[in-house]
């Protein structure tokens, strides 16, 4: 796919304005699930880091604020969301610990990363190829449906990348649970704990966070649910924290 001409940006910020974050104004924009992951994730002292599709970065970015000795490797294979995620790094003085990578993930190699991390994080495309309808424009396409990597393919990547005992952070949809769980065992990451994702307490989970550990032993424990809204629709105590500094 060419690069497109660059479209417009629009500017958003996080924890009282302390963070910005520049993203597409038509093209692919980042969601909670983003936020979810970021959060869920919890960096320990000096990990180091891969953001599988970052996107324009916005998970690094919000780790990177919160973990200050942390380093990252955002992997993103689109060149325009790419330089975007880089703008985001150097606006934000963080491009000293985040360094985007654009290139397909399946071909990342360990010199890319000085060797196996201790984290990956993915909110990768939730939809298959070839199920519903596919987005007109390309970013979101990609984004969405598995048009450029399946789930094989990230976990494949998970797992090369990460030392032993490293953990692999996702967000993924509740209906393909099943699915994400025996695509980690096969590749030698044990699901050690998850977190089911509601609207709010009435409706069912639709999206869950996992955490998996390569070459773990087997013992899968379930987090309190995260509910994004409470009843009168505001933004769960919860939820309200992840926007916190």
């Amino acid at each position: 796919m060419p690069l497109l001409p660059p479209r417009a940006l629009t500017n958003g910020t996080f924890f009282n304005g302390r963070l910005k974050i520049s993203q597409e104004d038509l093209g692919y924009r980042y969601s909670l699930d983003a936020v979810l992951l970021a959060s869920y994730a919890a960096p320990r002292k000096k990990d180091r880091i891969i953001d599988l599709g970052t996107g324009c970065g916005v998970i690094s970015l919000l780790m990177a604020y919160r973990y200050p000795k942390i380093k990252i490797y955002g992997v993103e294979i689109q060149k325009e969301l790419a330089r975007i995620a880089d703008l985001n790094a150097r606006q934000n003085r963080l491009k000293d610990r985040i360094i985007i990578i654009c290139q397909d993930m399946l071909a990342l190699r360990a010199e890319q990363i000085s060797g196996p991390v201790d984290l990956v994080v993915c909110n990768p495309p939730y939809r298959r190829a070839a199920s519903g309808r596919i987005n007109p424009d390309y970013q979101r396409a990609v984004a969405r449906h598995e048009i450029k990597i399946t789930l094989d393919g990230v976990i494949d990547t998970a797992r090369r990348t990460l030392r032993t005992a490293g953990r692999f952070v996702i967000i993924y949809p509740v209906e393909r649970l099943a699915d994400l769980i025996e695509a980690l065992r096969k590749k030698g990451l044990e699901p050690k704990s998850l977190c089911m994702i509601h609207s709010d307490s009435k409706s069912r989970a639709k999206l869950i966070l996992l955490e998996a550990v390569s070459q773990g032993r087997p013992g899968l424990k379930a987090d309190s649910p995260i509910y994004i809204y409470k009843d009168n629709g505001c933004y769960s105590t919860e939820m309200q924290k992840m926007f916190e500094p």
